[in-house]
């Protein structure tokens, strides 16, 4: 690995920027890797533009959005600026361990796709209130995509541009970015390792929207396994309808005066329908 592109999306960044600079300037200055960085200022209306445009290091270099386009869009922005074949992404609000991307680097040369910073360290400070959403992520993602994932949004990672490149027509614009990815290459059987990280206390307010990005990681999750693997979400719904058949049939024959013979019907045939189209959507996946 001759040459490694750290990229890093920035909004309203201003309290940590510094910091994050310095860090990443001993980092390079002391490591055998060729790296660049480069911060995506996305759309900041504090001092955080001020800060980079103050920036003197060859090895920096900055790239600015007019406006807030979002998480993904500022990752896509600054990967795609990117002249080297690996691309390493980090946060600049201080909560990750900067100093651990030599060690991504290292375990990426391996023949990895793809190698995850997973937050499950001795040190990880993950907020109250995310951490019943992020179970629930984790649980729905090992299901949907058939492997045990210790952290499936961590935002520090380092993978080869070339995999990311492939998926980049399903990468959303928001926090998402990170879920769908890891969902994308497990399910495409591509080698993906997690090396446990440390996880610190990020000071501020977080831009993090639990409910509402909650739902979106959901949502997205759903529909990037429909699009890889869409038995997994189709079958178990094909099952779900065909007992409640069953469940309709019995429980009105015992306790109804009438049997409810249509409802079991249209239970019967939306169970064959959601089987039918997942096998139909699998073969068209298999297919392209």
């Amino acid at each position: 690995m001759k040459k490694i592109s750290i990229v890093i999306p920035v909004f309203n960044e201003e309290a940590h920027i510094e910091n994050t600079i310095h860090q990443l300037d001993e980092i390079i200055r002391s490591s055998e890797n060729d790296f660049d960085v480069i911060f995506v200022n996305d759309g900041s209306t504090d001092k955080t533009e001020q800060v980079l445009k103050a920036l003197d290091a060859d090895f920096f270099s900055v790239i600015h959005h007019e406006t807030n386009r979002g998480y993904g869009s500022a990752l896509k922005t600054g990967i795609a600026h990117a002249s080297s074949p690996y691309i390493c992404i980090a946060d600049a609000d201080g909560t990750y361990p900067l100093d651990e991307i030599p060690r991504l680097a290292e375990a990426l040369s391996d023949g990895y796709d793809m190698v995850v910073g997973a937050r499950s360290g001795e040190m990880v400070k993950i907020p109250f209130l995310r951490r019943l959403p992020k179970w629930i992520l984790n649980k729905l993602c090992n299901y949907l995509s058939g492997f045990k994932i210790p952290d499936i949004n961590s935002g520090f990672r380092i993978m080869r541009k070339t995999s990311v490149e492939r998926f980049y027509h399903i990468l959303p614009n928001g926090f998402s970015f990170t879920t769908t990815i890891t969902i994308a290459m497990l399910t495409n059987n591509m080698r993906v390792h997690f090396l446990p990280i440390n996880y610190f206390v990020r000071h501020g307010k977080s831009k993090i929207r639990p409910v509402y990005d909650t739902f979106n990681f959901l949502q997205l999750i759903i529909r990037t396994s429909l699009y890889f693997n869409p038995l997994k979400v189709f079958i178990p719904l094909s099952v779900f309808f065909f007992f409640n058949a069953f469940l309709v049939l019995t429980l009105s024959w015992l306790f109804a005066d009438k049997i409810m013979d249509v409802t079991f019907g249209i239970f019967i045939m939306t169970s064959v329908m959601a089987l039918s189209i997942g096998m139909l959507a699998d073969l068209i996946d298999k297919r392209l």
